[in-house]
């Protein structure tokens, strides 16, 4: 057998950028994700003697993923002698850049690493992403196997466009303990909440919830699942389209100064602070009683918590004018796409099953603690306690709402973002960043 080594793209240009961190508090990321270059640009031909080559592209330069995937690329390569597979990755906004910008060009890798929703629909426009709906009918065992919340954020008039990898959802975390001492009952709606955050306030917390705003993603996050819970589906539906937004339902100015009226209970540091401090130095240890966190951080929290500390989860609470889906959840599936320019499409299909399987599934919980979107590969043997009701919320919400960022157009949320922050440090109001979204949006069409 001839040795093999995991290459990579050729994304020079783009991996001199500065890689940042991912929305999800990763690590700095390696200094080379590269071994050697097998196969330049997009859609891989077969190498000389017969030999497969498929090029993948994903947005995980970090370990622990990194690491994981090269696991399990060497182990489907040692399995199959014929098949090279060629990896590449960078970072969340860079990836981000860079598939836009080779998707519509010959350039567009065989697999590639996609959001689910709006971010679907952008890569689908190009005309150059494979429909799956076959290979999930030929193979049932497989794909009957798949989460079908997870699949339905990759289907478009019928047609099925990715195999769903991973899934996450954002909850409220509170601290059992703190509510146990203080009576406290879960909050179901808005007035409840903020209920519970003044008794909370008037029991000595002084930072009754946390979030660190210096993090736009953050910030983001909860304006995406405030929307949802308030705006009407149609009118967000609207306005999240960058050919028909304006943004001006009263309906927005309402859910920020929801925003403005939370952020008052943060606490004075929390536009100085990130997102992984807010977890590990308030909320894990007790300062805060409750952190709106994603299910993809149980094994950060579970590292930073003393071994007494129990926490539980509460969906965002209705707000009780609100005409969205109260038992939507924020969070998405991600997922793996098929260039339709693929030189080798059956073999790019039978990479991609063997990798969204129950064995790459406990690769994925066992090794990064995210949620695996195959069923059977998360039990009781290979994932925390935690994660296990984390999947019973997925599989209860009525849908799986996009993360805001995903949602719209980057011109519309960036202003989004920074307007809300500057809502909590009192330098705007509702009413003039809602101006300022509007005019965003109106620039688009």
């Amino acid at each position: 057998m001839k040795l093999k080594k995991i290459a990579s793209l050729s994304l020079a240009a783009v991996m001199a950028l500065s890689l940042t961190a991912c929305g999800g508090g990763a690590s700095e990321a390696p200094a080379e994700n590269k071994t050697e270059t097998k196969a330049e640009g997009g859609a891989a031909a077969p190498a000389e003697g017969g030999e497969v080559v498929i090029n993948f592209f994903h947005r995980w330069p970090n370990d622990p993923k990194n690491s994981m995937f090269k696991e399990l690329i060497q182990q489907y390569m040692d399995e199959n002698p014929n098949v090279t597979i060629n990896m590449d990755c960078i970072l969340n906004d860079q990836y981000k850049e860079k598939i836009r910008m080779v998707v519509s060009t010959d350039e567009v890798p065989d697999i590639f690493s996609s959001w689910s929703g709006t971010f679907a629909q952008e890569m689908i426009a190009s005309g150059n992403v494979s429909e799956l709906n076959e290979m999930y009918e030929a193979d049932t065992d497989w794909s009957s196997a798949i989460a079908q919340a997870s699949v339905d954020g990759f289907t478009f008039d019928g047609k099925i466009y990715a195999a769903p990898w991973s899934q996450d959802g954002k909850v409220f975390y509170y601290n059992k303990k703190i509510f146990a001492e203080n009576n406290l009952e879960v909050p179901k709606t808005w007035n409840e909440f903020i209920s519970v955050l003044d008794a909370l306030k008037a029991a000595g917390y002084e930072t009754p919830v946390v979030e660190g705003l210096a993090d736009n993603w953050a910030i983001l996050h909860y304006l995406g699942t405030m929307n949802q819970r308030m705006v009407d589906p149609a009118v967000l539906t609207k306005d999240y389209d960058p050919a028909t937004g304006e943004f001006t339902d009263p309906a927005y100015t309402e859910v920020l100064k929801k925003w403005q009226q939370l952020t008052s209970y943060m606490g004075e540091t929390c536009v100085a602070i990130d997102h992984e401090t807010a977890r590990n130095t308030y909320f894990a240890t007790g300062e805060a009683p409750i952190m709106y966190l994603q299910f993809a951080e149980i094994p950060m929290l579970e590292k930073a918590i003393p071994e007494d500390f129990e926490y539980g989860f509460f969906n965002f609470p209705a707000f009780e004018e609100g005409k969205g889906d109260a038992n939507a959840l924020t969070g998405a599936p991600e997922g793996f796409m098929i260039s339709n320019k693929a030189k080798n499409p059956e073999e790019c299909q039978k990479f991609l099953k063997w990798l969204v399987s129950k064995n790459g599934g406990e690769a994925l919980t066992t090794k990064c603690g995210d949620i695996s979107s195959v069923a059977g590969a998360v039990d009781e043997s290979n994932a925390l306690p935690a994660q296990l009701e984390a999947m019973d919320i997925i599989k209860s919400a009525s849908t799986l709402a996009p993360w805001f960022d995903n949602a719209c157009d980057a011109s519309v949320y960036t202003v989004y973002g920074q307007g809300a922050q500057a809502i909590a440090t009192g330098d705007e109001t509702p009413e003039s960043v809602m101006e300022q979204v509007q005019e965003a949006a109106a620039s688009l069409h």
